[in-house]
């Protein structure tokens, strides 16, 4: 398969719509595709697909790719302008789905055996991910030494990644008219210093196997309000904290309720309650094989910042690595794309892994 022809099927995937509950089409379009190889088991689990070489080598690599996308923002149609893809997914991950495809109907007998797993709902709620579905029905099919997520890094590994908690922070305040206010307390103007603290968190950073994460703290969400003529007696403020995976999940929430404890009050009721939280991954990079794709890439592992199913991986005692084509600052924008040459770049990477006897992976004792 050419450039242009990798292309073009990254075209065909992004003009797929998938937005996230909705992979069914894009998931026919798989199964149907990856069928017609003899040398692939292939097998739909819901919204799932999951195709397998059975040739009996000393380990097995999956590589993973999710089927959906973000809502639209204008940019549903798929577009080939010079060298690169728009449209939406182009980039995240639709590129790294194509670059999937193409190696699986290629490499029919690769040096190691490989599980292609092309997955649902990434983009939502993570109970409602389409990985924890298979863990749940069908483990066997998750077995490996290691997996390769090909979410966008542009052609350069990304180790580990950090993990995310989402909080709210509720405060309290005594209602009262807002004629006579210092009858009352407002809980949304108790906001002001919490609000201010976040602001002003001037981050952490904490450098692992040579990778710096840098920790973000956001606030996302504000609520709060009774009528035109009430001081309010309830506020919140929700905000998602991205920490480095030094940090577990308890850990995290201590920094969030030390960070908030002398701006809140117990009389009034203010809490930090925690909505959704998923742990990071530490790099892995002594593993061998995941030295191995370092290697093969041609350029020092970094950090990735945000949180990928890296974590789930991990936690299950898989070692992992993102690595796909793409930038990762273009995912979930409306411009986003994927230019050939990083196509085809992480394409010629994974195919070296994959068929070369003298590959790290093929070499790597067992």
């Amino acid at each position: 398969m050419t450039s242009t022809d990798l292309v073009a099927l990254t075209a065909e995937l992004v003009a797929i719509p998938s937005t996230s509950r909705d992979e069914g089409m894009l998931a026919d379009w798989v199964t149907s595709s990856l069928s017609q190889c003899g040398w692939l088991e292939v097998e739909r689990v819901g919204e799932n697909v999951v195709a397998r070489t059975r040739l009996g080598r000393p380990r097995r690599v999956i590589v993973a790719g999710h089927l959906d996308t973000v809502p639209p923002a204008g940019n549903e149609k798929a577009r080939i302008t010079g060298d690169a893809v728009w449209g939406l997914g182009a980039c995240d991950m639709k590129g790294g789905l194509a670059v999937m495809v193409a190696l699986a109907r290629q490499v029919a007998a690769p040096v190691v055996d490989v599980t292609w797993c092309f997955y649902a709902r990434e983009e939502v709620s993570r109970h409602e991910s389409g990985l924890e579905e298979l863990w749940s029905a069908r483990p066997d099919l998750l077995e490996a030494d290691m997996a390769v997520l090909a979410e966008p890094t542009d052609g350069r590994v990304e180790a580990g990644c950090q993990g995310t908690m989402r909080a709210v922070v509720h405060v309290g305040g005594v209602r009262a008219h807002t004629a006579r206010p210092y009858a009352g307390v407002n809980a949304i103007h108790r906001l002001a210093p919490v609000l201010a603290t976040v602001a002003g968190w001037e981050g952490r950073a904490v450098v692992l196997d040579g990778c710096e994460y840098v920790e973000q703290l956001q606030a996302v969400g504000v609520e709060g309000g009774v009528a035109g003529n009430v001081v309010p007696d309830t506020a919140a403020l929700t905000v998602n904290y991205r920490y480095a995976p030094d940090r577990d999940e308890p850990a995290a929430r201590e920094f969030l309720e030390a960070l908030t404890a002398g701006l809140l009050d117990d009389e009034l009721g203010d809490r930090v309650d925690v909505v959704d939280q998923a742990p990071g991954a530490l790099p892995g990079l002594h593993h061998p094989l995941v030295s191995a794709l370092v290697g093969a890439s041609g350029a020092s592992a970094k950090a990735k910042v945000g949180w990928t199913d890296v974590s789930r991986f991990a936690e299950r005692g898989v070692p992992a690595a993102n690595f796909g084509p793409g930038d990762p600052l273009l995912a979930h924008r409306a411009d986003e794309h994927v230019r050939a040459s990083s196509l085809d770049q992480v394409r010629t990477v994974l195919a070296g892994l994959l068929a070369d006897p003298a590959s790290g992976w093929a070499t790597t004792p067992a």
